[in-house]
Protein backbone atom coordinates (compact mmCIF):
# COMPACT_ATOMS: atom_id res chain seq x y z
CA UNK A 1 0.00 0.00 0.00
CA UNK A 2 1.19 3.01 -1.22
CA UNK A 3 0.92 6.51 1.05
CA UNK A 4 2.48 9.83 0.38
CA UNK A 5 5.66 10.39 1.41
CA UNK A 6 5.71 13.27 3.82
CA UNK A 7 8.11 13.54 6.69
CA UNK A 8 6.97 11.32 9.44
CA UNK A 9 8.73 13.52 12.75
CA UNK A 10 7.05 16.60 13.43
CA UNK A 11 10.14 18.90 14.58
CA UNK A 12 7.80 21.80 15.89
CA UNK A 13 4.22 22.62 16.50
CA UNK A 14 4.84 26.02 16.90
CA UNK A 15 7.55 28.32 17.31
CA UNK A 16 7.42 28.33 21.05
CA UNK A 17 7.65 23.80 21.60
CA UNK A 18 11.43 24.72 20.48
CA UNK A 19 12.23 25.97 23.71
CA UNK A 20 12.72 24.19 26.91
CA UNK A 21 9.23 23.70 28.86
CA UNK A 22 9.01 26.34 31.43
CA UNK A 23 7.99 25.45 34.99
CA UNK A 24 4.55 24.91 35.30
CA UNK A 25 2.73 28.17 37.34
CA UNK A 26 2.17 25.63 40.76
CA UNK A 27 6.31 25.91 40.90
CA UNK A 28 6.23 29.56 41.57
CA UNK A 29 7.13 31.12 44.72
CA UNK A 30 4.74 32.62 47.07
CA UNK A 31 6.58 36.02 47.06
CA UNK A 32 5.75 36.22 43.37
CA UNK A 33 8.91 35.52 42.03
CA UNK A 34 8.73 33.61 38.47
CA UNK A 35 11.75 31.56 37.14
CA UNK A 36 10.49 32.10 33.56
CA UNK A 37 11.59 35.43 33.68
CA UNK A 38 15.17 34.75 34.66
CA UNK A 39 17.62 37.63 32.75
CA UNK A 40 19.16 35.00 29.86
CA UNK A 41 21.73 37.54 29.12
CA UNK A 42 23.21 36.90 32.51
CA UNK A 43 23.28 33.54 32.74
CA UNK A 44 24.74 34.10 28.81
CA UNK A 45 27.65 35.84 30.41
CA UNK A 46 27.91 33.11 33.54
CA UNK A 47 27.91 30.59 30.83
CA UNK A 48 30.66 32.04 28.88
CA UNK A 49 32.96 32.66 32.04
CA UNK A 50 32.96 29.19 33.37
CA UNK A 51 35.41 27.15 32.56
CA UNK A 52 33.84 23.77 33.75
CA UNK A 53 33.30 20.50 31.81
CA UNK A 54 29.98 19.59 31.09
CA UNK A 55 29.43 16.28 33.03
CA UNK A 56 30.21 13.33 31.17
CA UNK A 57 27.02 10.61 31.34
CA UNK A 58 28.24 7.34 32.30
CA UNK A 59 27.34 4.42 34.52
CA UNK A 60 28.30 6.25 37.54
CA UNK A 61 26.50 9.47 36.40
CA UNK A 62 23.00 7.48 35.98
CA UNK A 63 23.22 5.95 39.01
CA UNK A 64 23.48 9.45 40.60
CA UNK A 65 20.76 10.57 39.28
CA UNK A 66 18.68 7.56 39.70
CA UNK A 67 18.79 7.16 42.96
CA UNK A 68 18.43 10.80 43.20
CA UNK A 69 15.00 10.61 41.42
CA UNK A 70 14.26 8.04 43.64
CA UNK A 71 15.01 9.93 46.32
CA UNK A 72 12.74 12.49 45.65
CA UNK A 73 10.11 10.37 44.73
CA UNK A 74 10.05 8.58 48.40
CA UNK A 75 9.83 12.81 49.64
CA UNK A 76 6.80 13.86 47.61
CA UNK A 77 4.94 10.37 48.43
CA UNK A 78 5.48 10.53 52.39
CA UNK A 79 4.70 14.56 52.20
CA UNK A 80 1.38 14.23 50.23
CA UNK A 81 0.61 11.17 52.57
CA UNK A 82 1.50 13.32 55.82
CA UNK A 83 0.08 16.89 54.44
CA UNK A 84 -3.26 15.77 52.87
CA UNK A 85 -4.97 18.44 53.28
CA UNK A 86 -2.35 21.40 53.08
CA UNK A 87 -1.21 21.49 49.31
CA UNK A 88 1.55 23.94 50.99
CA UNK A 89 3.55 21.62 53.08
CA UNK A 90 4.67 19.14 49.98
CA UNK A 91 4.58 22.02 47.17
CA UNK A 92 8.83 22.15 47.55
CA UNK A 93 8.68 18.27 47.69
CA UNK A 94 7.39 18.29 44.32
CA UNK A 95 9.53 21.21 42.97
CA UNK A 96 12.06 19.22 43.79
CA UNK A 97 10.76 16.05 41.79
CA UNK A 98 10.38 18.70 39.18
CA UNK A 99 14.21 19.52 39.07
CA UNK A 100 15.13 16.01 39.10
CA UNK A 101 12.86 14.98 36.39
CA UNK A 102 14.56 17.39 34.18
CA UNK A 103 17.76 16.01 35.50
CA UNK A 104 17.58 12.93 33.93
CA UNK A 105 16.93 14.59 30.60
CA UNK A 106 20.50 14.07 30.20
CA UNK A 107 20.67 10.05 29.47
CA UNK A 108 18.71 10.82 26.54
CA UNK A 109 22.68 12.04 25.18
CA UNK A 110 23.70 8.47 26.23
CA UNK A 111 21.06 5.77 24.84
CA UNK A 112 23.44 3.18 25.36
CA UNK A 113 23.08 3.00 29.12
CA UNK A 114 18.96 2.56 28.29
CA UNK A 115 19.67 -1.00 29.20
CA UNK A 116 21.26 -0.12 32.77
CA UNK A 117 18.41 2.28 33.58
CA UNK A 118 16.20 -0.50 32.64
CA UNK A 119 18.33 -3.08 35.08
CA UNK A 120 17.75 -0.21 37.99
CA UNK A 121 14.06 -0.66 37.96
CA UNK A 122 13.62 2.91 37.86
CA UNK A 123 10.91 2.68 35.19
CA UNK A 124 8.41 1.68 36.84
CA UNK A 125 8.74 4.96 39.23
CA UNK A 126 8.87 7.01 36.34
CA UNK A 127 5.94 5.56 34.53
CA UNK A 128 3.72 5.57 37.14
CA UNK A 129 4.00 9.12 37.67
CA UNK A 130 1.82 9.79 34.90
CA UNK A 131 -1.21 8.96 37.03
CA UNK A 132 0.37 11.90 39.50
CA UNK A 133 -1.95 14.26 40.77
CA UNK A 134 -0.36 17.16 40.10
CA UNK A 135 -0.59 17.10 36.19
CA UNK A 136 2.49 18.83 35.82
CA UNK A 137 4.72 16.25 37.16
CA UNK A 138 2.92 14.00 34.96
CA UNK A 139 3.78 16.19 31.84
CA UNK A 140 6.93 16.24 33.26
CA UNK A 141 7.48 12.53 32.55
CA UNK A 142 5.94 12.87 29.16
CA UNK A 143 8.48 15.58 28.14
CA UNK A 144 11.28 13.42 29.49
CA UNK A 145 10.09 10.22 27.32
CA UNK A 146 10.14 12.49 24.51
CA UNK A 147 13.46 13.09 24.95
CA UNK A 148 14.92 9.79 25.86
CA UNK A 149 12.27 7.97 22.85
CA UNK A 150 13.86 10.81 20.51
CA UNK A 151 14.23 9.73 16.70
CA UNK A 152 17.92 11.67 17.08
CA UNK A 153 18.76 10.20 20.21
CA UNK A 154 18.10 6.32 19.33
CA UNK A 155 19.94 6.79 16.04
CA UNK A 156 22.67 3.92 15.94
CA UNK A 157 21.41 2.58 19.08
CA UNK A 158 18.55 -0.35 18.19
CA UNK A 159 19.16 -2.39 20.68
CA UNK A 160 19.58 -0.08 23.82
CA UNK A 161 16.12 1.46 22.63
CA UNK A 162 14.67 -1.55 22.52
CA UNK A 163 15.58 -2.61 25.65
CA UNK A 164 14.05 0.38 26.83
CA UNK A 165 10.90 1.08 24.58
CA UNK A 166 10.06 -2.95 26.08
CA UNK A 167 10.28 -1.92 29.76
CA UNK A 168 8.23 1.45 29.09
CA UNK A 169 5.40 -1.14 27.61
CA UNK A 170 5.87 -3.81 30.38
CA UNK A 171 5.00 -0.98 32.95
CA UNK A 172 1.69 0.15 30.85
CA UNK A 173 3.16 3.19 29.68
CA UNK A 174 0.44 3.34 26.76
CA UNK A 175 -2.98 3.21 29.05
CA UNK A 176 -0.86 5.85 31.52
CA UNK A 177 -0.03 8.13 28.47
CA UNK A 178 -3.34 8.15 27.15
CA UNK A 179 -5.34 8.31 30.62
CA UNK A 180 -2.93 11.41 31.47
CA UNK A 181 -4.07 12.94 27.84
CA UNK A 182 -7.55 12.74 28.21
CA UNK A 183 -6.93 15.46 31.30
CA UNK A 184 -5.82 17.85 28.92
CA UNK A 185 -6.64 20.63 27.35
CA UNK A 186 -5.57 22.18 24.26
CA UNK A 187 -6.56 25.83 25.78
CA UNK A 188 -3.96 25.75 27.99
CA UNK A 189 -0.60 26.37 26.29
CA UNK A 190 1.15 23.89 28.85
CA UNK A 191 -1.32 21.32 28.55
CA UNK A 192 -1.39 21.67 24.70
CA UNK A 193 2.22 21.34 25.12
CA UNK A 194 2.08 18.29 26.75
CA UNK A 195 -0.74 16.81 24.50
CA UNK A 196 1.90 17.17 20.98
CA UNK A 197 4.60 15.64 23.62
CA UNK A 198 2.33 12.60 24.30
CA UNK A 199 2.01 12.40 20.53
CA UNK A 200 5.48 12.24 19.78
CA UNK A 201 6.19 9.70 22.54
CA UNK A 202 3.70 7.32 20.75
CA UNK A 203 5.29 7.97 17.47
CA UNK A 204 8.70 7.39 18.46
CA UNK A 205 7.40 4.15 20.44
CA UNK A 206 6.02 2.51 17.15
CA UNK A 207 9.01 4.11 15.25
CA UNK A 208 11.26 1.36 17.25
CA UNK A 209 8.53 -1.15 17.69
CA UNK A 210 6.25 -1.37 15.15
CA UNK A 211 4.18 -3.52 17.02
CA UNK A 212 3.16 -0.71 19.46
CA UNK A 213 0.74 0.86 16.47
CA UNK A 214 -1.76 -2.29 17.35
CA UNK A 215 -1.19 -2.17 20.97
CA UNK A 216 -1.81 1.26 21.56
CA UNK A 217 -4.82 0.77 20.02
CA UNK A 218 -5.84 -2.37 21.39
CA UNK A 219 -5.22 -1.30 25.24
CA UNK A 220 -6.50 2.39 25.54
CA UNK A 221 -9.10 4.88 23.40
CA UNK A 222 -6.55 6.44 21.13
CA UNK A 223 -8.60 6.09 18.29
CA UNK A 224 -11.05 7.65 19.34
CA UNK A 225 -9.40 10.40 20.60
CA UNK A 226 -8.10 10.89 17.30
CA UNK A 227 -11.33 10.61 15.40
CA UNK A 228 -12.31 13.71 17.71
CA UNK A 229 -9.84 15.76 16.47
CA UNK A 230 -9.58 15.15 12.84
CA UNK A 231 -13.79 15.98 13.11
CA UNK A 232 -12.85 19.52 14.44
CA UNK A 233 -14.47 22.06 12.11
CA UNK A 234 -11.80 24.64 12.05
CA UNK A 235 -7.95 23.45 11.24
CA UNK A 236 -5.80 23.79 14.35
CA UNK A 237 -2.21 21.69 14.74
CA UNK A 238 -3.81 19.58 16.89
CA UNK A 239 -6.08 18.06 14.19
CA UNK A 240 -3.00 17.98 11.86
CA UNK A 241 -1.04 16.18 14.24
CA UNK A 242 -3.61 13.63 15.02
CA UNK A 243 -4.13 12.87 10.96
CA UNK A 244 -0.51 12.05 11.11
CA UNK A 245 -0.74 10.00 13.77
CA UNK A 246 -4.02 8.11 12.25
CA UNK A 247 -2.59 7.68 9.44
CA UNK A 248 1.08 5.82 11.01
CA UNK A 249 -1.00 3.61 13.36
CA UNK A 250 -3.41 2.25 10.25
CA UNK A 251 -0.37 2.21 7.70
CA UNK A 252 0.77 -1.37 8.17
CA UNK A 253 -2.01 -2.74 10.49
CA UNK A 254 -5.33 -4.75 8.99
CA UNK A 255 -6.50 -5.15 12.98
CA UNK A 256 -6.84 -0.92 13.27
CA UNK A 257 -8.32 -0.62 9.81
CA UNK A 258 -10.83 -3.04 10.66
CA UNK A 259 -11.20 -1.58 14.10
CA UNK A 260 -11.82 2.30 12.92
CA UNK A 261 -13.99 1.03 10.36
CA UNK A 262 -16.15 -0.25 13.23
CA UNK A 263 -15.84 2.90 14.87
CA UNK A 264 -17.28 4.87 12.18
CA UNK A 265 -13.64 6.02 10.58
CA UNK A 266 -14.89 5.60 7.37
CA UNK A 267 -17.75 8.76 8.13
CA UNK A 268 -15.38 10.16 10.50
CA UNK A 269 -12.64 11.04 7.65
CA UNK A 270 -15.22 11.44 4.90
CA UNK A 271 -16.59 14.33 6.90
CA UNK A 272 -13.29 15.66 7.16
CA UNK A 273 -12.23 15.35 3.61
CA UNK A 274 -15.22 16.78 2.67
CA UNK A 275 -14.63 20.42 3.96
CA UNK A 276 -12.07 20.52 1.12
CA UNK A 277 -14.39 19.18 -2.00
CA UNK A 278 -15.00 23.26 -3.50
CA UNK A 279 -12.09 24.67 -1.48
CA UNK A 280 -8.05 24.73 -1.09
CA UNK A 281 -6.16 24.26 1.81
CA UNK A 282 -4.54 27.61 2.89
CA UNK A 283 -1.22 26.92 3.99
CA UNK A 284 1.18 23.81 3.99
CA UNK A 285 0.48 22.78 6.70
CA UNK A 286 -3.55 22.38 6.30
CA UNK A 287 -2.32 20.74 2.59
CA UNK A 288 -0.19 18.20 4.89
CA UNK A 289 -3.22 17.54 7.05
CA UNK A 290 -5.37 17.07 3.90
CA UNK A 291 -2.82 14.56 2.55
CA UNK A 292 -2.73 12.68 6.13
CA UNK A 293 -6.60 12.37 5.96
CA UNK A 294 -6.69 10.59 2.33
CA UNK A 295 -3.55 8.59 3.75
CA UNK A 296 -5.47 7.56 6.64
CA UNK A 297 -8.58 6.65 4.18
CA UNK A 298 -6.52 5.09 1.75
CA UNK A 299 -5.34 2.14 4.62
CA UNK A 300 -9.10 2.58 5.60
CA UNK A 301 -10.52 1.08 1.73
CA UNK A 302 -8.30 -1.58 2.47
CA UNK A 303 -9.98 -4.49 4.32
CA UNK A 304 -13.35 -5.30 2.13
CA UNK A 305 -16.02 -4.50 4.45
CA UNK A 306 -14.59 -0.82 5.11
CA UNK A 307 -14.90 -0.58 1.17
CA UNK A 308 -18.63 -1.53 1.66
CA UNK A 309 -18.45 1.31 3.93
CA UNK A 310 -17.72 3.91 1.96
CA UNK A 311 -19.92 2.82 -0.92
CA UNK A 312 -22.83 3.24 1.55
CA UNK A 313 -21.52 6.79 2.94
CA UNK A 314 -21.58 8.33 -1.02
CA UNK A 315 -17.58 8.16 -1.18
CA UNK A 316 -17.88 7.23 -4.30
CA UNK A 317 -20.13 10.54 -4.81
CA UNK A 318 -18.07 12.78 -2.57
CA UNK A 319 -14.48 11.57 -5.49
CA UNK A 320 -16.22 12.41 -8.10
CA UNK A 321 -17.59 15.69 -6.76
CA UNK A 322 -13.82 16.42 -5.66
CA UNK A 323 -12.39 15.82 -9.08
CA UNK A 324 -15.65 17.78 -10.75
CA UNK A 325 -14.10 21.08 -8.62
CA UNK A 326 -10.74 20.36 -9.86
CA UNK A 327 -9.00 21.79 -6.35
CA UNK A 328 -6.11 21.01 -4.53
CA UNK A 329 -7.47 17.34 -3.77
CA UNK A 330 -8.55 15.62 -6.61
CA UNK A 331 -5.09 14.04 -7.40
CA UNK A 332 -5.93 12.37 -3.83
CA UNK A 333 -9.92 11.43 -4.83
CA UNK A 334 -8.33 9.38 -7.66
CA UNK A 335 -6.18 7.99 -5.03
CA UNK A 336 -9.31 6.87 -2.86
CA UNK A 337 -11.28 5.51 -6.01
CA UNK A 338 -8.43 3.23 -7.12
CA UNK A 339 -8.22 2.06 -3.28
CA UNK A 340 -11.96 1.44 -3.31
CA UNK A 341 -13.22 0.02 -6.79
CA UNK A 342 -10.31 -2.40 -6.23
CA UNK A 343 -11.26 -5.77 -6.41
CA UNK A 344 -14.60 -4.37 -5.14
CA UNK A 345 -17.15 -4.65 -7.88
CA UNK A 346 -19.93 -2.74 -6.04
CA UNK A 347 -17.72 0.41 -6.04
CA UNK A 348 -17.35 0.17 -9.85
CA UNK A 349 -20.98 -0.42 -10.08
CA UNK A 350 -21.82 2.97 -8.10
CA UNK A 351 -19.05 5.01 -10.51
CA UNK A 352 -20.97 3.90 -13.49
CA UNK A 353 -24.36 4.94 -11.75
CA UNK A 354 -23.09 8.38 -10.73
CA UNK A 355 -21.65 9.06 -14.04
CA UNK A 356 -17.94 8.33 -13.07
CA UNK A 357 -17.18 7.73 -16.35
CA UNK A 358 -16.60 10.91 -18.21
CA UNK A 359 -14.65 12.71 -15.21
CA UNK A 360 -12.59 9.54 -14.93
CA UNK A 361 -11.82 9.74 -18.99
CA UNK A 362 -10.65 13.11 -19.02
CA UNK A 363 -8.27 12.25 -16.74
CA UNK A 364 -7.01 9.24 -18.50
CA UNK A 365 -6.63 11.13 -21.62
CA UNK A 366 -4.01 13.68 -19.65
CA UNK A 367 -6.47 16.48 -18.47
CA UNK A 368 -5.34 16.16 -15.09
CA UNK A 369 -5.73 19.89 -13.90
CA UNK A 370 -2.41 20.70 -12.61
CA UNK A 371 -2.31 22.92 -9.43
CA UNK A 372 0.58 25.33 -8.48
CA UNK A 373 1.04 24.56 -4.90
CA UNK A 374 1.72 20.61 -5.42
CA UNK A 375 4.94 20.62 -5.91
CA UNK A 376 5.60 16.97 -5.96
CA UNK A 377 8.16 15.37 -8.30
CA UNK A 378 6.08 12.63 -10.97
CA UNK A 379 2.58 14.53 -9.45
CA UNK A 380 1.12 14.39 -12.96
CA UNK A 381 2.43 10.86 -14.02
CA UNK A 382 1.62 9.41 -10.71
CA UNK A 383 -2.00 9.80 -11.01
CA UNK A 384 -1.84 9.11 -14.67
CA UNK A 385 -1.13 5.33 -13.20
CA UNK A 386 -3.70 5.74 -10.73
CA UNK A 387 -6.84 6.10 -13.63
CA UNK A 388 -4.71 2.77 -15.32
CA UNK A 389 -5.57 1.28 -12.36
CA UNK A 390 -8.92 2.68 -11.82
CA UNK A 391 -9.82 1.95 -15.51
CA UNK A 392 -8.38 -1.87 -15.09
CA UNK A 393 -10.62 -2.15 -12.12
CA UNK A 394 -13.76 -0.90 -13.91
CA UNK A 395 -13.27 -3.62 -16.61
CA UNK A 396 -12.07 -6.17 -13.53
CA UNK A 397 -15.71 -5.08 -11.68
CA UNK A 398 -18.11 -4.68 -14.55
CA UNK A 399 -17.65 -7.90 -16.16
CA UNK A 400 -21.01 -8.02 -18.12
CA UNK A 401 -24.37 -6.00 -18.89
CA UNK A 402 -25.63 -2.25 -19.76
CA UNK A 403 -22.62 -1.19 -17.65
CA UNK A 404 -19.87 -3.18 -19.69
CA UNK A 405 -21.25 -1.80 -23.23
CA UNK A 406 -20.92 1.94 -21.86
CA UNK A 407 -17.61 1.07 -20.64
CA UNK A 408 -16.45 -0.31 -23.29
CA UNK A 409 -18.29 2.09 -25.76
CA UNK A 410 -16.07 4.91 -24.25
CA UNK A 411 -13.18 2.91 -26.09
CA UNK A 412 -15.10 3.31 -29.66
CA UNK A 413 -16.11 6.63 -29.57
CA UNK A 414 -14.44 9.47 -31.37
CA UNK A 415 -12.43 7.51 -33.74
CA UNK A 416 -11.15 5.41 -30.98
CA UNK A 417 -9.16 8.00 -29.62
CA UNK A 418 -8.99 6.15 -25.76
CA UNK A 419 -7.61 3.34 -28.01
CA UNK A 420 -4.66 5.51 -29.42
CA UNK A 421 -3.94 7.09 -26.18
CA UNK A 422 -3.91 3.64 -24.23
CA UNK A 423 -1.53 2.77 -26.83
CA UNK A 424 0.47 5.79 -26.38
CA UNK A 425 0.65 4.44 -23.04
CA UNK A 426 1.30 1.37 -23.81
CA UNK A 427 4.69 1.99 -25.49
CA UNK A 428 5.87 4.88 -23.19
CA UNK A 429 5.92 1.90 -20.19
CA UNK A 430 7.28 -0.36 -22.73
CA UNK A 431 10.15 1.51 -23.50
CA UNK A 432 10.56 2.26 -19.67
CA UNK A 433 10.51 -0.98 -18.64
CA UNK A 434 12.75 -2.30 -21.41
CA UNK A 435 15.08 0.99 -20.48
CA UNK A 436 15.45 -1.04 -17.15
CA UNK A 437 15.67 -4.16 -18.23
CA UNK A 438 18.65 -3.33 -19.97
CA UNK A 439 20.43 -1.71 -17.26
CA UNK A 440 19.86 -4.68 -15.08
CA UNK A 441 21.40 -6.79 -17.77
CA UNK A 442 24.34 -4.50 -17.85
CA UNK A 443 24.86 -4.53 -13.99
CA UNK A 444 24.91 -8.13 -14.00
CA UNK A 445 27.72 -7.72 -16.76
CA UNK A 446 29.47 -5.81 -14.47
CA UNK A 447 29.09 -8.93 -12.16
CA UNK A 448 26.82 -7.39 -9.92
CA UNK A 449 24.31 -10.38 -9.12
CA UNK A 450 20.67 -9.75 -8.71
CA UNK A 451 17.97 -12.64 -8.14
CA UNK A 452 15.04 -12.80 -10.32
CA UNK A 453 12.77 -11.43 -7.72
CA UNK A 454 14.98 -8.33 -6.96
CA UNK A 455 14.99 -7.64 -11.02
CA UNK A 456 11.49 -8.11 -11.26
CA UNK A 457 10.66 -5.17 -8.13
CA UNK A 458 13.21 -2.70 -10.14
CA UNK A 459 11.02 -3.13 -13.08
CA UNK A 460 7.95 -2.70 -10.85
CA UNK A 461 9.45 0.74 -10.23
CA UNK A 462 10.34 1.50 -13.26
CA UNK A 463 6.44 0.67 -14.69
CA UNK A 464 6.31 -3.04 -15.30
CA UNK A 465 2.60 -2.92 -13.27
CA UNK A 466 1.12 -0.04 -15.26
CA UNK A 467 2.41 -1.64 -18.21
CA UNK A 468 0.94 -4.87 -17.08
CA UNK A 469 -2.43 -3.06 -16.02
CA UNK A 470 -2.50 -1.81 -19.73
CA UNK A 471 -2.07 -5.09 -21.63
CA UNK A 472 -5.11 -6.04 -19.16
CA UNK A 473 -7.38 -3.18 -20.08
CA UNK A 474 -6.44 -4.43 -23.76
CA UNK A 475 -7.20 -8.32 -23.15
CA UNK A 476 -10.40 -7.17 -22.05
CA UNK A 477 -11.30 -4.84 -25.01
CA UNK A 478 -9.79 -7.73 -27.52
CA UNK A 479 -12.05 -10.12 -26.10
CA UNK A 480 -15.17 -8.05 -26.30
CA UNK A 481 -15.08 -9.08 -29.99
CA UNK A 482 -15.60 -5.67 -31.72
CA UNK A 483 -13.97 -5.53 -35.31
CA UNK A 484 -13.13 -2.16 -35.21
CA UNK A 485 -11.71 -1.82 -31.88
CA UNK A 486 -9.45 -4.80 -32.59
CA UNK A 487 -8.82 -3.55 -36.12
CA UNK A 488 -7.66 -0.54 -34.55
CA UNK A 489 -5.11 -2.28 -31.71
CA UNK A 490 -3.66 -4.43 -34.47
CA UNK A 491 -2.73 -1.64 -36.76
CA UNK A 492 -1.04 0.71 -33.99
CA UNK A 493 0.67 -2.67 -32.82
CA UNK A 494 1.97 -3.16 -36.51
CA UNK A 495 3.06 0.61 -36.59
CA UNK A 496 4.90 0.28 -33.66
CA UNK A 497 6.61 -3.04 -35.52
CA UNK A 498 5.11 -5.05 -32.39
CA UNK A 499 2.43 -8.12 -32.24
CA UNK A 500 0.04 -9.50 -30.45
CA UNK A 501 2.58 -11.03 -28.83
CA UNK A 502 4.49 -8.68 -27.63
CA UNK A 503 1.40 -8.58 -25.51
CA UNK A 504 0.73 -11.67 -24.72
CA UNK A 505 4.40 -11.88 -23.09
CA UNK A 506 3.85 -9.00 -20.95
CA UNK A 507 0.11 -10.75 -20.10
CA UNK A 508 2.06 -13.94 -19.42
CA UNK A 509 4.76 -12.22 -17.29
CA UNK A 510 1.86 -10.66 -14.98
CA UNK A 511 -0.20 -14.23 -14.91
CA UNK A 512 2.91 -15.76 -13.58
CA UNK A 513 3.51 -13.23 -10.61
CA UNK A 514 -0.18 -11.86 -10.09
CA UNK A 515 -0.24 -13.33 -6.43
CA UNK A 516 2.75 -11.13 -5.55
CA UNK A 517 0.98 -7.76 -6.74
CA UNK A 518 -2.80 -8.43 -6.01
CA UNK A 519 -2.46 -11.00 -3.19
CA UNK A 520 -3.09 -14.49 -2.44
CA UNK A 521 -6.68 -14.18 -2.62
CA UNK A 522 -7.35 -12.98 -5.79
CA UNK A 523 -4.39 -14.77 -8.22
CA UNK A 524 -6.25 -18.20 -8.95
CA UNK A 525 -9.47 -15.80 -10.23
CA UNK A 526 -6.51 -13.46 -11.73
CA UNK A 527 -4.50 -16.13 -13.60
CA UNK A 528 -7.78 -17.45 -14.84
CA UNK A 529 -8.80 -14.45 -16.50
CA UNK A 530 -5.47 -13.15 -17.90
CA UNK A 531 -5.44 -17.13 -19.39
CA UNK A 532 -8.29 -16.38 -21.36
CA UNK A 533 -7.07 -13.16 -22.96
CA UNK A 534 -3.64 -14.85 -23.98
CA UNK A 535 -5.55 -17.72 -25.51
CA UNK A 536 -7.97 -15.11 -27.19
CA UNK A 537 -5.11 -12.94 -28.66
Amino acid sequence: MEVSNHARKRKAIDAGNNSPPSLPPAYRGSDGYDPNTVDFSLLEALEKSSHNPVEAVDLKTLKKLVLSFERRLRDNIAARLKYVENPEKFADSEVDLHDDLQKLKVLAGAPELYPELVASNTVPSIVNLLSHENADIANDVVQLLQDLTDEDALEDNDEPARVLVDALIENNVLELLVQNMNRLTEADPDEATAIYATLTVIENLVEVKPAVAEMVCERTKLLRWLLLKIKMRDFEGIKQYASEILAILLQNSTANQKRLGQMNGVDAVLEGVAMYKSKDPKTPDEEEMLENLFDCLCCLLMPLENKERFVNAEGVELMIIIMKQKKYAYGSAIRALDFAMTNYPPACERFMDVMGLKTAFAAFMGKIPLNKRIKRERYKEELEERVISLVASLFAGILRGSRRDRLLSKFVENEYEKIDRLMELYMRYSDRVRSEAERLDQIELDDLELDEDEKYNRKLESGLYSLQLIAVILGHIWCSEHSGMRARIELLLKQQKLSKNDVKEILQEYHDNIGDVEGAEEKERGQARIQLFISAM
